[in-house]
């Protein structure tokens, strides 16, 4: 693997880093925004400017609005922004979506939908786990049946990220009940604006709304919308997957805040004690293997491999080890490290208790530790299933 970029790819770091300090100033910390609203709205709007820059997707064709770069180049576009705490283009539409439909897209799809996306005048949401199908995603049960060029779907989705924003879905439902549960998944495209659709808000322990619960009621989509063959969506469900646990932003985000907790001890010396420096030491250790993991990623997509296991290493990394940083932060600033956002005591604005709950799913997300350490044991390890 690389451990280091070219200059090429360096002074493509500076361009992006030289628009950051035109746009939001050299002194930029981030948003501090007190709903989750205000922030997509803020989003919403940076996403604009970099559509009118022409750099919503770097590593897309040139074809279909990206500029035709590389893994690399994109996942320095990713990198910088996420440092420097700047919104990038939406994840779920330009990073999920987006590559699944170069990939597995017909080419009425591409034409519908890409250009919308690198635009940034749609917003897509992820139609995958259920009540009763999160980590064991192939066992969902939402039902879509086919009815002449149509596809009728009824059932239930849930913890669906920015649902309520959406103007679109993609969806993995169950078209062959009776076939081996990974083979009777179809993968569909569903406008979030058709009748039979509801959705209703999930708040969460911050009082923030960004998941939803989905409900479907003779929802129909037309079979023109299914991306690849029916009853084969799990790979292609599988491969945008592979897209999501696949960036380096996360332990850019990190380094980051990591700087931000260096500078509060460096004005509070009475918590800088011998398990406080044993600490930081390996958070900051931590931090540089979460990115080494992700450059792995990022050489192999480089040199035309396809990373597995290798994503599933480079996620459950990360989502533990940013657990780990807010709790030995909120430990460090013991009682006071408690306080939220607003209270004028409270150390780093808040940072760590917020971060404290909001981690809490990130060993879930986008598929749970214990799923990721099966991927690596059978696929990377080559040990049998239980």
């Amino acid at each position: 693997m690389e451990f280091t970029f070219s200059a090429e790819h360096e002074a493509w770091r500076s361009e992006i880093e030289g628009w950051i300090d035109d746009e939001f100033g050299a002194d930029w910390s981030g948003l501090d925004y007190d709903e989750a609203d205000e922030y997509f709205n803020f989003a919403q709007g940076i996403r604009k400017k970099l559509a009118e820059k022409g750099w919503s997707a770097p590593a897309w064709p040139t074809e279909y609005g990206g500029m035709g770069l590389g893994f690399v180049e994109q996942a320095i576009f990713n990198e910088t922004l996420a440092y420097h705490r700047i919104p990038g283009p939406d994840l779920i539409s330009a990073g999920y979506v987006g590559p699944t439909l170069l990939v597995y897209g017909t080419d009425e799809q591409k034409d519908q939908h890409l250009d919308d996306i690198v635009n940034a005048r749609a917003t897509w949401c992820q139609g995958y786990s259920e009540p009763g199908a999160g980590s064991d995603l192939a066992s969902l049960q939402t039902r879509a049946v086919r009815d002449g060029d149509d596809y009728v779907i009824n059932g239930q989705k849930i913890w669906t990220s920015q649902a309520h924003h959406a103007d679109w879905m993609f969806i993995l439902v169950r078209t062959d009940p009776d076939a081996p549960k990974h083979r009777g998944i179809t993968y569909l495209l569903l406008d979030m604006k058709t009748p039979g659709i509801t959705v209703r808000p999930l708040i969460n322990m911050l009082d923030g709304h960004g998941f939803n619960e989905v409900f479907f009621e003779d929802v129909r989509v037309p079979a023109k919308n299914r991306v690849g063959e029916e009853n084969r969506g799990w790979y292609v469900g599988m491969a945008t997957m592979d897209f999501e646990r696949s960036a380096l932003s996360g332990s850019a985000a990190m380094r980051r805040n990591f700087e931000d907790f260096m500078t509060y001890l460096g004005d509070h010396p009475e918590q800088r004690d011998d398990g406080t420096r044993v600490g930081t030491a390996d958070v900051a250790i931590s931090i540089e293997v979460s990115r080494l993991l992700s450059l792995r990623v990022l050489s192999m997509q480089a040199g035309g491999l396809a990373p597995n296991h290798e994503a599933s290493m480079a996620k459950l990394y990360s989502s533990e080890l940013s657990q780990k940083f807010a709790r030995f932060g909120i430990n460090v600033m013991g009682a006071t490290g408690l306080l939220r956002k607003g209270d004028s005591y409270a150390p780093m604005q808040g940072w760590f208790a917020e971060q404290y709950m909001q981690t809490v799913p990130s060993t879930i997300a986008g598929g749970s530790s214990e799923i990721q350490r099966g991927i690596i044991s059978t696929r990377g390890l080559g040990l049998p299933r239980a």
